[in-house]
């Protein structure tokens, strides 16, 4: 793999501290600011939202500007919103700070994933999406614990401070390691929007906020789940929470390499194994042992769908790829959100806290119901008579649905008469 995608690995894991870091926080931002700890909790909440506003936003206001130079000014963006969330002299400046932040996240995800892509052979695409996505899931084992302890420890404001130097690093290393590589030719705005209406498309963004949703219907709730329901301490919560976090960087990992062989069954496998394990999780709640291994898998098998589901947006959206997959970064934490809400309706009916697993069952399982709908639909397409000819005409590219949504969008060429 290129060194190229070191550098997008440091920015991904720079930005997936600073997103998780202030829930161990909550408490410090709320004595600082003499808001209660649910209003502290704005700083997360806002964060959310301005990366599903902020991807497509960025994007689109990217799209004339050269890739590498639009991952570098996002980095420069993160380190600008995490140095004035550090130095915030009231909560909504702080709130304001972790706005900005959010809006270079789903853009640096999307644009990243889409040179990570062009970085490699195309049989090793998701492999490399994977490797830029591990700083991501490192930053859920090494990052977020070691910045809650040392925002407890020296205060919350160090805590940015020193995603702050994250930041430059990623800057830095994007800079001197992430190649000039050519924009597309003739690919404007109207092009990147138009990607957005291919039904290929939006089924893969709903695959992606059903399917994502699933992991964090659980993860959002697992704290008092595990105190609660199988009987751990506080202390015992927080190597949970570092258990699931190697799940991840294993489930990515491994989904990277089996979607480079076959994109859809990884992706199926990946979604259909979350949905049984969530199921599982019902009953291994109540017994420790059962629940830190059920506790790993869930992030194995929900971070295995990570690189499957960016990929194939990237392939769907041949020839315009980048607000695309930055909507896609978007559907990732939208689908924490409904995950999150739909969670909390179950157990505020009453239903207990392990009920918040049944609906990631039923999220994920509706992921499974849009990637097999898609998967159909490609292959009718696929037979049609028209494709048949083209296949025949202008070779196998033209019979491929990705590379046949690239024609479309791809500007009329002169030739020679």
């Amino acid at each position: 793999m290129p060194l190229a995608l070191l550098a997008l690995a440091i920015g991904a894991f720079g930005i997936g501290t600073t997103e998780f870091v202030p829930i161990g926080l909550l408490p410090q931002i709320s004595d600082s600011f003499g808001v209660s700890v649910p209003t502290a909790g704005l700083v997360v909440t806002g964060y959310a939202l301005g990366v599903v506003a902020g991807a497509p936003l960025m994007t689109a206001l990217g799209t004339r500007i050269a890739r590498k130079r639009m991952l570098m000014l996002l980095m420069g963006l993160f380190t600008a919103g995490n140095l004035l969330s550090a130095a915030a002299p009231d909560f909504a400046v702080l709130l304001a700070g972790r706005v900005l932040t959010s809006l270079a996240h789903g853009a640096f995800f999307g644009i990243g994933s889409v040179v990570a892509a062009e970085l490699v052979a195309p049989a090793r695409r998701a492999g490399a999406i994977a490797t830029m996505f591990t700083g991501l899931t490192v930053a859920n084992v090494v990052g977020v614990p070691l910045g809650t302890l040392v925002g407890q420890g020296a205060g919350w404001r160090v805590t940015f401070l020193v995603v702050a130097v994250l930041g430059v690093a990623g800057l830095l290393g994007v800079a001197r390691l992430v190649p000039d590589l050519p924009r597309p030719e003739g690919v404007r705005l109207r092009h990147e929007i138009a990607v957005l209406r291919n039904a290929q498309v939006l089924l893969a963004l709903g695959t992606t906020v059903l399917g994502f949703g699933g992991v964090f219907a659980a993860i959002t709730y697992l704290a008092p789940m595990m105190t609660d329901v199988a009987g751990f301490s506080d202390g015992g919560v927080t190597w949970l929470l570092v258990l699931l976090g190697l799940g991840m960087v294993v489930g990515n990992l491994a989904g990277g390499r089996l979607a480079d062989r076959r994109l859809m069954p990884a992706l199926l496998t990946a979604l259909g194994g979350l949905a049984a394990v969530l199921a599982a999780f019902t009953v291994t709640a109540h017994h420790q042992a059962a629940a830190a291994v059920t506790v790993f898998a869930v992030g194995a098998f929900g971070f295995a769908t990570t690189p499957p589901l960016q990929k194939r947006v990237l392939d769907q959206a041949a020839g315009a790829p980048t607000l695309a997959s930055a909507a896609n970064i978007g559907a990732f934490n939208l689908g924490n959100a409904l995950a999150a809400w739909l969670g909390g309706l179950v157990i505020s009916a009453g239903h207990g806290y392990t009920a918040a697993n049944w609906v990631g069952v039923g999220l994920a399982g509706g992921a499974v119901l849009l990637a097999v709908t898609s998967m159909v639909l490609e292959r009718r397409g696929a037979r049609r008579p028209g494709r048949v000819v083209a296949r025949s005409a202008a070779g196998p590219a033209a019979a491929d649905p990705s590379a046949a949504a690239a024609a479309e969008l791809s500007p009329p060429v002169s030739r020679p008469r």
